[in-house]
C-alpha cells in the first residue's frame, strides 16, 4: 500500500513539485526535491534585469485564487499581498482602446451592437455553464461561431485563438475558452464587479524563497543541479534514481512532475501504451520576453491584441499592476507568444527575436524610442501547457504508472481550468489524495 512508502522523491522544484513535497512531510513522510536548475521555483522562478529581481513570466493572483492564498498564508507572505484595481485593453486596427467597463464596451467601434450583444451573450453563456465535459465535446471554434456568430468569432475571437493557441486552436476543444472565462469572472462572483488583481511584494521570487524556507523546516531535502535522467525499479518496492554523475539515490516512492513526455522517457520500463497515451499529449510553449523601459506603453495591465502582425500574444504591463517603486521606479513589459514546440521562433537566436519583437513593440506605440528601452531579457520553455484537444480528460493517462511506486503529477493533469499557479496548487494536492488512497 502507498501508505507503506515512508521516502518519496519528487522530481523538478516548480510550485507543482513544491506542494507535493509539503503536503507529503505533513502526513509524516520523508521527502526530497530533486530540481534540475540552480535554484527551486520552475515557471515562477525569477531572473535579474539590469539589477531589478522579479518574475522570469508574468504572473497575477485573483481573489478567487484560494489555493495560491492559502500558501502564500502557509509561508508567511498573507500580509505581504497587496491588490490593485487594473484595466484592460484591446489592440486591434492599428489602435488601441480601452475595454475596462460596459461603457467603453459598448463604445468598441469595431463591431456593432448585435455583434456586441452577442458577445456579451457568449461570454455570460461560458461564465454560467457548470458541466465543462460537455464543453470539452465540441471544438472551440464550433462553440464560439455558435454564440457570438461568424463576423465576431473572425473578429474577435479568431486572432485572439491564434495568438494563443497558433494554429492548434482548429483541435481544441469549447474547454479552453469556458476555463478562460471561468477564471474571469471568478472574482465577480465573490462580489465584485471590477477587475481586482494581486502580487506578493517581492514577487516570485519572494515566494519561492519563503516556501524553500518553509520546505527545509518541514523536514524537506532539496537538492538543485540535479537532472534526472533515469528513473527504474531494481528492487520490489524501491524505485531508483540516476542523474548519471553523483550517486543512485534510493526512494519507496517517486513523483515527477516533468512534462508528460520527459517524464516517460526517463523511465525506460514503463508498457508500450503509456508512454504512447502520454506521449500524445500536445503542448504548447511560450518565447516570453521582459523589458525594462523607461515610461509606460499603457494604462493597462493586459492589452489583447487581435492585428496578425505583432509576433506577441499581447502585451502585459506589470506595472500596471506592480508599483514601479519595486522595480527601481522602471516600468516592466512582458511580450508572450505562445506556440507549438517546433514553431521557428524557438529556433530563432535571441538578436533576431529581440529585433523582430521591439520592432514591433516600437510600432505599436510610436512615443516609444531605442533611448526608453533599458534591459532585454528573453525567457523560454518548450513545454508550458497541454492542449485542451477534444476529449482530453477520457484519453488522460492515470497519474499512476505500471512501475509501482512510480506516479506522473503535471499540468497536463488539469483538466477543467487554465494554467496558472493556483490551479497547478490544486492538481498537486488533488492528485496526491488519489495516489494517498490506492
Amino acid at each position: 500500500m502507498v501508505n507503506q512508502k515512508q521516502s518519496w522523491g519528487i522530481i523538478g522544484g516548480g510550485i507543482l513539485g513544491m506542494t507535493l513535497a509539503l503536503r507529503l512531510a505533513e502526513r509524516g513522510y520523508k521527502v526530497t526535491i530533486l530540481e534540475a536548475s540552480s535554484k527551486p521555483g520552475g515557471l515562477t522562478g525569477s531572473i535579474n534585469m539590469n539589477g531589478i529581481v522579479w518574475d522570469r513570466f508574468y504572473h497575477v493572483i485573483l481573489m478567487s485564487d484560494l489555493n495560491t492564498r492559502k500558501i502564500i498564508k502557509e509561508i508567511g507572505l498573507e500580509h505581504n499581498l497587496k491588490w490593485v484595481e487594473t484595466k484592460t485593453g484591446f489592440f486591434s486596427d492599428g489602435k488601441l482602446y480601452s475595454m475596462s467597463n460596459i461603457f467603453e464596451y459598448l463604445k468598441f467601434p469595431l463591431i456593432g451592437l448585435v455583434g456586441k450583444f452577442r458577445l456579451g451573450l457568449t461570454i455570460i453563456a461560458a461564465s454560467i455553464i457548470k458541466d465543462w465535459r460537455r464543453m470539452e465535446k465540441i471544438p472551440v471554434e464550433k462553440w464560439l461561431k455558435r454564440w457570438s456568430g461568424k463576423k465576431v468569432f473572425e473578429k474577435i475571437w479568431l486572432p485572439l485563438l491564434r495568438a494563443k493557441l497558433g494554429e492548434q486552436y482548429k483541435e481544441t476543444s469549447a474547454s479552453f475558452i469556458w476555463s478562460t472565462i471561468q477564471r474571469m469572472y471568478a472574482a465577480r462572483r465573490t462580489g465584485l464587479k471590477k477587475e481586482m488583481f494581486g502580487y506578493v511584494s517581492g514577487g516570485y521570487d519572494r515566494i519561492i524563497s519563503a516556501f524553500v524556507a518553509k520546505l527545509t523546516d518541514s523536514g524537506i531535502t532539496v537538492i538543485t543541479n540535479y537532472k534526472v535522467r533515469k528513473v527504474y525499479s531494481d528492487n520490489p518496492g524501491r524505485i531508483t534514481i540516476e542523474d548519471g554523475y553523483s550517486e543512485k539515490i534510493h526512494f519507496d516512492a517517486v513523483i515527477s512532475t516533468l512534462p508528460s513526455d520527459i517524464s516517460v522517457n526517463i523511465a525506460p520500463d514503463l508498457t508500450i501504451k503509456e508512454v504512447e497515451k502520454h506521449k500524445a499529449i500536445k503542448y504548447l510553449g511560450v518565447i516570453c520576453p521582459s523589458v525594462i523601459l523607461k515610461k509606460p506603453v499603457s494604462q493597462y495591465y493586459v492589452t489583447n491584441i487581435t492585428d496578425t502582425w505583432p509576433p506577441f500574444t499581447g502585451i502585459i504591463e506589470m506595472t500596471a499592476l506592480v508599483d514601479p517603486r519595486e522595480l527601481g521606479n522602471m516600468h516592466l513589459v512582458y511580450l508572450p507568444k505562445y506556440a507549438e514546440p517546433d514553431n521557428e521562433l524557438f529556433n530563432m537566436n535571441e538578436t533576431e527575436l529581440k529585433d523582430y519583437f521591439i520592432n514591433s513593440l516600437l510600432r505599436m506605440y510610436p512615443f516609444l524610442s531605442e533611448p526608453d528601452i533599458i534591459h532585454w531579457s528573453l525567457s523560454k520553455a518548450g513545454r508550458v501547457f497541454a492542449l485542451p484537444t477534444l476529449n482530453y480528460s477520457v484519453n488522460l493517462p492515470s497519474v499512476s504508472t505500471s512501475m509501482y511506486g512510480y506516479y506522473i503529477i503535471n499540468s497536463a493533469q488539469i483538466i477543467n481550468g487554465t494554467l496558472n499557479v493556483n490551479e497547478t496548487i490544486r492538481v498537486a494536492e488533488t492528485k496526491l489524495e488519489e495516489i494517498l488512497r490506492e
